[in-house]
């Protein structure tokens, strides 16, 4: 599996990573902090980021 193609699932991880921790209220100090909206978009990201990588580990499997 190359670098690059693991560019995009780990910012989606990073950044879901970090709206869950500010829709949760764990990390203080801009709008998004406590509300739920977040904590669930943040969740979706994740799951998007996890989805990615297995279907890139499938493909590299297969190659």
């Amino acid at each position: 599996m190359s670098r690059s193609r693991l560019i995009v699932p780990v910012v989606l991880l990073l950044v879901g990573l970090l709206w869950i921790g500010q829709g949760t209220g764990t990390i203080a100090g801009s709008a998004m902090s406590g509300n739920g909206f977040w904590t669930a978009v943040g969740v979706l990201l994740v799951a998007i980021a996890v989805a990615l990588f297995v279907r890139l580990r499938l493909l590299s499997s297969h190659l």
